[in-house]
């Protein structure tokens, strides 16, 4: 998928007569690829459209208007945006309270790496793989961070598979054991992705 570049971002005069209409466009992609793995993470699979609106609101909320504030952006998400046979997401840890996060955040360490998909009948495994600059920001041994950024490197004979399924998503966390089935939706709008 290809990578966001200046010339991509709208100045914020432009963005903002385009805003709302992008922004349900956005909200409704994110439906399908927001999926929910057991009652406390939720993974975004991203793309090029999600990163791009990343950068659009980021831009407006702190009204970066240089070349130089808009390549910083551009240089944080582009990673985000999977290559070729890949996926890519942003993991949320999802607690909403003081005493949940004084539970979950040291109970959850390493869950940016037990995440994995199984791919196909014959259960081809993509395990998730931090992304690099962020895990590095990000990971300490006694508490997990709220958001992560993961990717999956889809064997080639799993791309074949991936779209007929079943894919399952499954987190191997011994604190937290869950998985799901993909719905054809969800297989259908993620194997774009790998293109």
């Amino acid at each position: 998928m290809e990578k966001l570049t200046l010339k991509d971002i709208k100045d914020l005069r432009d963005y903002e007569r385009s805003r709302e209409e992008f922004r349900d466009k956005i909200i409704t992609l994110k439906k399908i690829r927001r999926i929910s793995i057991g009652p406390l993470v939720t993974l975004l699979f991203e793309n090029r459209e999600t990163m791009l609106f990343q950068i659009q609101e980021m831009a407006r909320a702190e009204k970066i208007m240089s070349d130089d504030g808009i390549q910083e952006e551009l240089d944080a998400y582009n990673p985000l945006i999977p290559g070729a046979g890949e996926l890519s997401a942003t993991l949320f840890i999802e607690l909403t309270s003081k005493d949940e996060l004084i539970e979950w955040l040291p109970k959850l360490v390493g869950i940016e790496r037990s995440l994995e998909l199984l791919i196909g009948t014959s259960q081809i495994s993509a395990p998730s793989i931090p992304e690099q600059l962020h895990e590095q920001m990000l990971t300490r041994d006694d508490v997990t961070a709220s958001v992560h950024y993961i990717h999956f490197e889809i064997p080639k004979p799993a791309q074949a598979e991936f779209l007929n399924g079943p894919v399952i998503l499954r987190c191997n966390l011994e604190t937290y054991r869950h998985e799901l089935e993909l719905s054809k939706e969800v297989l259908a709008e993620l194997s774009a992705d790998m293109a």
